[in-house]
C-alpha cells in the first residue's frame, strides 16, 4: 500500500477517469441486446440509425449515468459520515439514512399518489433527515456517549423500524408494488425523466469538495480543529446536510443500497492516503466505477434476466463489514 500511496495523486486521478470512461463504455456495449461500437456512435451523433438505437439511448445511457451518480452520492456521503464521526463503520445505509428515505417515499406515495417527481425527492431529502437525527440521537443520549458500536447497533435498529413503517404503509394502502419496484435497489426502468435529480447530486458532489479541507482538520481531532479556529458545530451541520442531500437524492433515484458508502472510503483511503482533499474527488470516481461494474454484473450473469444489483452489493458488502468488525473498527489504509 506504501508503494501505492507513493504515487502522484494526479496520476491516480487521470489513471482512475480513464477506467472509468473504459468501464462505462464497456457497460454501454453488453447486455441482454447484443449492440456493436457503431450503434453507440450513432447515439453519441444521434444520427438515429441502427437496430438498437432507441435501446441504447433510453435504456442504457441513462443507466450507465444514473448508476455513477448514485455511486458517487453514497460513496462521498459516507466518506463524509466516516471523516465527520471519525467512526469507520458509518454509512448512510447502516445508519437510518437511506431507511428514512424510503420510508418518506413510501408515505408520499400513499398519501399524495399525484405527486410530482421532485416533490418526492424532496420527502426523501426529509425523511433522510429524520433518520439520520433519531440514529444519532438514540447513540447521543446512551450512558458514554456516541461510539462506533452504538451508533451501528441504533442505526440497525432505526432503520428496521423504519423499514417496516414502509412496509406497513405500502400494505394498508395498497402501494407495495410500487414502493417495492422503487426501493429494491435497482437501476431497471431508470429514465432520462428520473435523472431530473442529477443537478442535485452534482451540487451536492461539488460542495462536498469544497469542504473537504475542513473535513479533514475535523477528521483529525476535535480539539485539534478548534484550536486551528474552526467553527466545529456549523461545519459539522453543513457536511451533514451535504450527507442528506447526496444520500437522499440517490434513494430518490434508485432506492435503498447499503455498503456502497462504507467500503468505497475504505478501499480510497487504501489508495490516497487520510486527506479528504483527495479522498472526496477519488470516492466520487471509484463509486461510480463500483456501481457501474455492479450493475453491469446484475445484467449480464443471468442474461436477459437482471441480477439484483443490492444482492451483489451485499454479496460483497457484508463480508467487508464483518471484517472492520473483526478489525474493531480500525480503518484499511
Amino acid at each position: 500500500m506504501k508503494v501505492i500511496q507513493s504515487i502522484p495523486f494526479s496520476l491516480k486521478l487521470i489513471a482512475s477517469i480513464v477506467l472509468l470512461f473504459s468501464t462505462c463504455y464497456v457497460a454501454i456495449l453488453f447486455g441482454a441486446a447484443n449492440t456493436s461500437i457503431q450503434d453507440i456512435w450513432n447515439v453519441i451523433t444521434a444520427t438515429g440509425e441502427g437496430e438498437y438505437y432507441t435501446v441504447l439511448r433510453d435504456i442504457r445511457f441513462p443507466r450507465v449515468i444514473a448508476a455513477f451518480l448514485v455511486g458517487s452520492a453514497l460513496a462521498v456521503s459516507g466518506a463524509i459520515m466516516q471523516g465527520v464521526t471519525r467512526n469507520p463503520l458509518a454509512d448512510p445505509g447502516l445508519l437510518g439514512i437511506t431507511a428514512g428515505a424510503n420510508a418518506a417515499l413510501a408515505l408520499s406515495m400513499a398519501f399524495f399518489p399525484a405527486v410530482s417527481y421532485m416533490l418526492i425527492v424532496v420527502g426523501c431529502f426529509i425523511g433522510a433527515g429524520i433518520g439520520m437525527t433519531i440514529v444519532y440521537g438514540i447513540g447521543a443520549s446512551t450512558k458514554g456517549g456516541l461510539s462506533p458500536l452504538k451508533l451501528v447497533l441504533a442505526g440497525a435498529a432505526v432503520s428496521a423500524f423504519l423499514q417496516a413503517v414502509a412496509d406497513g404503509v405500502g400494505i394498508l394502502f395498497h402501494v407495495s408494488k410500487d414502493v417495492s419496484m422503487w426501493t429494491a435497489g435497482g437501476l431497471i426502468g431508470t429514465t432520462w425523466q428520473a435523472l431530473l435529480v442529477a443537478p442535485i447530486i452534482l451540487m451536492g458532489l461539488i460542495a462536498s469538495i469544497a469542504g473537504s479541507r475542513q473535513l479533514t482538520i475535523l477528521s483529525l481531532n476535535e480539539d485539534v480543529a478548534v484550536g486551528l479556529g474552526q467553527k466545529t458545530a456549523r461545519i459539522k451541520t453543513i457536511l451533514m446536510a451535504i450527507v442528506v442531500i447526496l444520500a437522499g437524492a440517490a434513494v430518490a433515484l434508485v432506492g435503498n443500497l447499503a455498503f456502497v458508502g462504507l467500503m468505497v472510503p475504505h478501499i480510497v483511503r487504501a489508495l490516497v492516503g487520510q486527506d479528504y482533499r483527495y479522498i472526496i474527488p477519488m470516492s466520487i470516481i471509484i463509486g461510480g466505477l463500483f456501481m457501474i461494474i455492479a450493475d453491469l454484473v446484475g445484467r449480464v450473469l443471468n442474461a436477459p434476466f437482471e441480477t439484483p444489483v443490492v444482492a451483489i452489493i451485499a454479496i460483497i458488502g457484508l463480508p467487508f463489514f464483518l471484517l472492520l468488525v473483526r478489525k474493531g473498527g480500525r480503518q484499511f489504509g
